[in-house]
């Protein structure tokens, strides 16, 4: 969605407003309406034109360097596959440091330390063997903005948006990521004021002792996210029959919580709940317990049914997969016993 900033010319006597959009905006108005609105703070210096997309401030938070470049964090954004693709996407080559300001119309994306920065062909064999600082900072923001973009994306943000600190924090929440904060980041959630500095003289007395920031955002997750509290029968009445006739466990709140997560093929966003096949568990028309279930895309889900055995032989055993998940469920605090 292509938006403007324009200055009206009102012609009160006529009772009509005129604008002069240009060349570039002038195809705003084949539309068959438009909505105009005030002009909102953060856009109040821009100069008339077409307004360029949200450049999001978090990128550059220096509190959240360590949160951009943890592993789970990638993983739970939709993983490297998906930032090499986000990369492949940007339309011009990002070394802007070149005397003469030759790029090569042929671009491509090019590894550093883990991210990927857009080069063009001159530029990317131009440096190929050389280890610059300056390609380490744009990988690291590459992946940063990826990031906040993947964020903004799936909280529905509008892209003239920015990803404020906060939604951030949810996101992470919801990821069972939260630890992956660091202390100072964990402070500003928490919305503590910075420590203030230990003198290297003064009493005893007046140190405060504090607890870890990160432990207390830790422990207010705890509170709310049990998905499933547990309440165990142990006698059980379909027990004492001989031949008691089992009844598949249904949760559709676990089930959401799967869908949630990451495929565990790809770790992109998950489509679906899995539920296992084969190894004895489900059958025509019958689902297996909703506790036998893994995150799967859509094309990996599709696959799986397709052919059980070529997918195993790829991707691994559906059992496996399964107990690595649900030990990881455990230990994020999905379930817990009353």
């Amino acid at each position: 969605m292509k938006r403007a900033l324009l200055t009206p010319y009102v012609q009160k006597d006529l009772g009509v407003v005129i604008f002069k959009p240009g060349s570039e905006l002038i195809p705003l108005f084949g539309q068959k309406r438009l909505l105009i609105t005030t002009v909102p703070e953060e856009l109040s210096e821009l100069p008339s034109g077409a307004i360029p997309s949200v450049s999001q401030k978090l990128v550059d938070d220096k509190r959240l360097a360590d949160f951009f470049k943890d592993r789970r964090v990638i993983l739970a954004a939709g993983g490297v596959s998906s930032l090499e693709r986000w990369v492949e996407r940007l339309p011009a080559c990002q070394w802007d440091k070149t005397a003469d300001g030759y790029h090569d119309k042929n671009l491509t994306v090019h590894p550093f330390d883990g991210s990927y920065a857009r080069l063009c062909w001159h530029h990317e064999h131009k440096f190929r063997d050389m280890v610059l600082e300056e390609f380490f900072l744009i990988a690291e923001r590459n992946r940063a903005a990826w990031i906040l973009d993947s964020i903004r994306i799936e909280l529905q943000i509008p892209d003239d948006q920015h990803v404020s600190f906060h939604e951030l924090c949810w996101w992470a929440c919801s990821k069972g990521i939260i630890d992956a904060l660091p202390d100072s980041a964990a402070r500003k959630a928490l919305r503590w004021s910075e420590r203030p500095e230990i003198k290297p003289v003064g009493r005893e007395a007046d140190i405060q002792p504090e607890f870890s920031p990160s432990e207390m955002l830790e422990e207010y997750v705890e509170q709310v996210n049990r998905v499933i509290e547990l309440k165990i029968d142990p006698e059980p009445p379909l027990s004492f029959m001989l031949k008691p006739k089992l009844k598949p466990w249904r949760n559709e709140k676990y089930t959401r919580w799967v869908k949630s997560q990451p495929c565990v093929c790809c770790g992109m966003q998950a489509d679906d709940p899995h539920h296992l096949i084969g190894h004895g568990l489900g059958g025509t028309g019958t689902k297996t317990h909703d506790l036998f279930t893994i995150p799967l895309c859509r094309k990996h889900h599709d696959e799986l049914h397709r052919d059980m055995l070529a997918w195993e032989a790829e991707y691994g055993s559906q059992i496996k997969l399964f107990f690595d998940f649900f030990n990881y469920s455990l230990g994020v605090g999905v379930f817990a016993s009353k």
